[in-house]
């Protein structure tokens, strides 16, 4: 089994789609540990609504192909298009960030994703989530990274967020 770490964003009925990426989620792979949910701004997106982000970890025995082709398939089903522009206001994104120690290509998927160490939206729920996890490139704790980050222009805060009849992030 290899912990597994997935990012979730959306800015289109945003707890809605949250809620329905966390039932899925629990559903196929049972306990999940997750992180407070932020709202941030859009980064590089035209359309100004605001996104919703959290970090989700849980542990699979899938292989990295099938996590991301599940991750797709879910997005589809909760209304994202296939194909539609990279930079577009979108119900459900869901990306692999880590699994195990692995690293490089695996089955097409780029591990780590890169977007953990440039992205606040991205990095402060993983810190917060796994403190002393080790990114697997740097060998530096998520803690660490997240105290040096100094893209200030990247603003995101918590949100009051309940989902599965508990308070899974406070304001």
């Amino acid at each position: 089994m290899a912990r597994v770490t997935v990012s979730i964003g959306s800015n289109i009925e945003r707890e809605h789609h949250v809620r329905a990426c966390l039932d899925a989620l629990a559903a196929a792979f049972g306990d999940l540990a997750i992180s407070r949910v932020f709202e941030s701004e859009p980064v590089g997106f035209e359309d100004g609504r605001n996104f919703y982000n959290l970090v989700v970890a849980f542990d699979s025995d899938w292989p990295v192909g099938e996590l991301q082709a599940w991750c797709k398939r879910l997005e589809y089903a909760n209304g994202r298009r296939q194909g539609s522009p990279k930079f577009s206001p979108r119900t459900l994104d869901i990306d692999l960030l880590t699994v195990g120690e692995l690293t490089g290509d695996q089955d097409g998927v780029e591990l780590p994703r890169d977007e953990i160490l440039h992205h606040a939206f991205v990095l402060q729920p993983l810190a917060e989530l796994l403190p002393e996890a080790r990114h697997p490139l740097s060998g530096r704790t998520y803690r660490d990274h997240w105290a040096a980050f100094d893209d200030v222009d990247q603003q995101l805060w918590a949100v009051d967020f309940h989902w599965a009849g508990r308070q899974v992030s406070r304001a």
